[in-house]
């Protein structure tokens, strides 16, 4: 792993702290965005969840890439990165919720996002093309790097973890803690300036 994408890998769950403050900071919230907006964040918040309680706490690491088996089940058979893809829907959640500058600083930190995940997938699909081969590589050709597809990946009998979606809400503790947060102050904001 380079130096670079090293870093951007290990404080990736800092990088939205400037977004989330200046969509606090410069929120224009109105009952339908912060309803509109909050469904958006549940969905990305199903998704991570559901990722995470097949993948595990392998998802907090900040060490470097890595993993113990090449996840195609849950969402995983649905799209390759199904937390970042969650991730994305929740920023997007929060700026509709906020719609601070909109849309403008929506934009800019999707486009920010999608740059950071980039650099980060390229680090991980390394690893797992090295680890998994020819498994991986199948894999990449029928399920999506980006969007979820309806479509379910058939596991040809690759060893999954067990869903278990007590380690997932454990897991997301912290991700759950700073939605639960954020959403409260854009509330408390909102009532307050109108």
């Amino acid at each position: 792993m380079s130096n670079f994408a090293t870093k951007i890998f290990k404080y990736r769950s800092y990088t939205p702290l400037p977004f989330l403050l200046l969509m606090l900071i410069f929120q224009e919230a109105t009952p339908a965005s912060l309803i509109v907006g909050f469904i958006i964040v549940l969905v990305g918040e199903f998704f991570r969840l559901w990722g995470v309680s097949y993948a595990g706490s392998e998802t907090r690491t900040t060490g470097g890439v890595g993993g113990t088996y090449l996840v195609v089940s849950g969402a995983f058979a649905h799209v390759r990165n199904p937390l970042y893809f969650g991730n994305l829907l929740i920023y997007t959640g929060i700026g509709v919720m906020s719609m601070a500058l909109y849309p403008f600083l929506l934009v800019a930190a999707l486009a920010f996002f999608i740059w950071q995940y980039r650099v980060i997938i390229k680090e991980e699909e390394n690893y797992l093309r090295k680890k998994f081969g020819q498994s991986y590589e199948d894999y990449c050709n029928e399920v999506p790097r980006w969007i979820p597809t309806f479509s379910k990946y058939k596991n040809p009998g690759l060893p999954q973890p067990e869903f278990n979606l007590k380690a997932g809400l454990k897991s997301e503790r912290r991700t759950l803690q700073a939605i639960s947060v954020t959403v409260l102050l854009l509330i408390i904001l909102y009532l307050v300036t109108n």
